[in-house]
């Protein structure tokens, strides 16, 4: 699926009450952290027309950042730098996861080729999790998903008070629910 998507996704999860802001950009960042593996793509663009061409967006993309022992390593980091340690672990622990159920089910290529999850990566490399029934990355139900998550995300600004924009500028975030709250009235409170 798309980094968006997956954001999206995983910001949604990180929205549940009683989750501070902090621990909101932890899960965040949790949800679109195997996509790290993804960067090998400029090392491979740079490198495509030499001798050698380094070959680490094809080889890795999918593989380094989409297994259980990624999942621990977020896991255990999320636990690191969280204040409520536990809970928000576990939910970065099910955004990890989250995006892998996302890709296995919607991230077939335009040429057909579906992205397999190594999820046992490192130990058993020849397992891989694949679906027949994968859609392509620009599939409706792709976009259809992403409309669903920005207008739940729309709504939860406007309800709650804070978007995904919190992770990157306070000030930005506060003009977006303003900007929901002119639109559609003041939420009433409980």
């Amino acid at each position: 699926m798309h980094p968006v998507t997956h954001l999206l996704a995983s910001w949604t999860v990180a929205s549940i009450p009683r989750v501070e802001s902090r621990d909101r950009a932890i899960i965040t960042l949790a949800g679109v952290a195997p996509d790290i593996d993804g960067v090998g793509i400029v090392v491979e663009l740079a490198t495509r027309h030499t001798d050698q061409p380094l070959l680490w967006w094809t080889n890795y993309h999918h593989v380094i950042g989409h297994n259980l022992s990624f999942g621990i390593v977020i896991f255990l980091m999320a636990a690191a730098f969280a204040k409520r340690r536990l809970i928000t672990a576990s939910l970065a622990l099910f955004a990890f996861h989250l995006h892998l159920f996302c890709d296995l089910i919607g991230s077939r290529g335009p040429e057909g080729y579906q992205w397999p999850i190594p999820y046992l990566f490192p130990y058993l490399k020849d397992l891989e999790f694949a679906w027949s029934g994968q859609w392509a990355l620009n599939a409706w139900p792709n976009i259809m998903l992403t409309i669903i998550l920005l207008t739940i995300t729309g709504y939860l600004a406007w309800k709650r008070g804070f978007s995904p924009l919190e992770i990157i500028s306070k000030r930005v975030d506060g003009v977006v629910v303003q900007t929901f709250r002119r639109r559609f009235g003041t939420p009433r409170q409980p």
